[in-house]
Formats: structure tokens, sequence, C-alpha cells
């Protein structure tokens, strides 16, 4: 069933809704709550939770009969619509970050009257899942966040089946993102970073899509699903596992390297050349072994920017 989480009028133009799908059996609270497009770049998100609904829908409508959908579903495919309309990252009315307004209020600004409802949604489902892309200007190997996690989602995190699990430290400046904001509430919570801003990478999303699937079979939401038998190794990193990359100089970075790749220590991983006569001015290389988890892919940069991140084996 799909059904507006929120409707708001607008000043010289028609109301403006959020749309949500709860699939599955009717309950108070959603087993699974997953959210996506809180940013309007962030299409791989939309692109997968839009496929999941569809794909669980056929699931209720019995059209895959060794499928049963046992426990609820919420899915929010795109919480900032008027963003993805206008193609821009934040809420294009006051260019406000709705992933910096939680957890809301009922009577503030028009961003965080959206928060508050997004949370009202999903903080009371047992597993919560965030997707989110890296900006326009990187891309992210498809993985599993972790903000000072318990052990129970240090656990479900590999259910994903994802190459990566990064557990990271809890920044204050994530204190008023939708993750934070579920941290208070009893259950288990995941951010999945997939990809790069402004566009759908379709090997990405059809692989956290299956990850998903795999996830809510596990997670005994999806009956009947035949849980993956590969081989593919989930890593997981600490915070002491990452190693970033910047540029020294400013320039063109040009690479070719695959994001999900085991590199070596000194590896060649791209060039920085000068933007107008075309030399080589530094060439960059993996700084430790490991896991290439993400590259910089638009090629101006300055000094100081990042990249790329390789994460070793703890």
């Amino acid at each position: 069933m799909i059904r507006n989480l929120l409707c708001m009028t607008a000043p010289v133009r028609e109301g403006v809704d959020i749309p949500c799908h709860e699939l599955g059996p009717a309950g108070a609270h959603p087993a699974v709550a997953l959210v996506a497009g809180l940013h309007g770049d962030e299409i791989n998100g939309i692109f997968i939770l839009s496929r999941l609904a569809d794909f669980l829908g056929a699931v209720e409508g019995r059209c895959y009969p060794t499928l049963r959908l046992a426990r609820r579903v919420l899915i929010i495919p795109a919480v900032n619509v008027l963003g993805v309309n206008q193609r821009t990252r934040t809420w294009p009315f006051d260019k406000t970050d709705i992933n910096r307004m939680f957890p809301g209020s009922t009577i503030g600004e028009t961003t965080q009257r959206i928060a508050y409802a997004v949370l009202e949604a999903t903080k009371r489902a047992e597993f919560r899942i965030d997707i989110h892309t890296a900006g326009i200007d990187f891309e992210d190997l498809p993985q599993v966040r972790l903000y000072e996690p318990s052990q129970e989602e240090r656990e479900a995190a590999h259910w994903f089946g994802l190459p990566a699990i990064l557990e990271r430290s809890l920044s204050p400046v994530f204190t008023t993102t939708l993750k934070h904001s579920w941290k208070v509430w009893p259950g288990r919570s995941f951010l999945l970073r997939v990809g790069q801003g402004g566009t759908v990478q379709l090997e990405h999303c059809q692989r956290v899509f299956r990850a998903l699937v795999e996830f809510l079979g596990k997670a005994g939401v999806l009956e009947g699903v035949q849980l993956s038998n590969e081989d593919e190794e989930t890593c997981y990193f600490d915070r002491t596992c990452c190693h970033g990359v910047y540029a020294t100089k400013a320039g063109t970075f040009v690479s070719d390297r695959p994001v999900g790749r085991w590199v070596a220590a000194g590896q060649e991983m791209g060039y920085i050349y000068d933007s107008f006569n075309g030399n080589i001015v530094e060439r960059v290389v993996a700084p430790v072994s490991g896991l290439l988890t993400g590259m910089r892919r638009h090629p101006l940069l300055f000094e100081g920017d990042l990249l790329l991140q390789v994460n070793r084996k703890m």
C-alpha cells in the first residue's frame, strides 16, 4: 500500500507529498524501516528502494510463490522530493539539509517537520536502514557504516553480505542526523553508502538490492529467500584501518581504478596533471595494502581534496 507520510502546502503551486510504501502484515510498528533520498542528489538509494518496493509488492501479490512477507516493512524511497525533482542536494526552498534537522519538530521549519515525520514513522522499527551515496565528486564502494554500534549491530551488519563494514567515530556534526536520532530507540540501525551522487550506478544498485533481500531473509522478515552461498569475503574495518590520500597539488586527477579491488602499498592509483600544460605534477599511490573503498571521480581538484581511501585488514 502506498500512502503519504506527510502532505505539505506550497505558496504558489500544488502541495508537496512524501509517499511511502507499507508492505506485509498489518502491525503497530514496522519490523524494518528503510529510508533514502534525504539528499536530493542521492539517486542510487532512491532507485534501490523503489525497486525493492516493487519487488515486495509483487511478493504480496503472489508473483513469487516460494516467498512470503512475514513481517511489516516500511519503505520511504525519497524524503527530499523537491530536491530530487530539482536535482539539488538540499531542500530547494531554503537550502537546508534535511539530514541536519533531526529529531525535527511539528511546529518548526518545513524541513524540521519533514524530519519529525520520518523519525516518528521509523523509530520503533526493529531494524532501520538509511541509504546514502558519497557526493557527486566521489564514489564509495557499497558498504555498511556503523557509528558507535552495539554488538548486535556489529553482528547483523554481516547479514547484508556487502564487501565492507566500516566502523567510525560519531562526530559532533552527525548528532542531528536520522541515524543518530535512531540510536536512543531500541533496535538496530545501519547506514549504507552506495556509489556516487547524481547518478544511477546499476552494478552498485543491483548489488545492494540483493543485499537488502538477503538481509530481509536473515532477519526473518522475508521467508523463502535462497540465502547466498557465495564466498565473497565481508571485511570489518574499525576506525584505525582507514587511510586516505589527499592531493598535495591542484590540477586534474585521472584514474581508471575501480573501487572494490585489493591494492598493494605503493601501487599506482592515478595521476594529477597540470590542467593547462598537461604535465604530470603528482603520481598518486596506495598508502597501504588493503581494500579500495572510495575514489574521487570528478577530475578537477584543489590542494587538500580527498583522492582515495584504502582500508587495511585488521
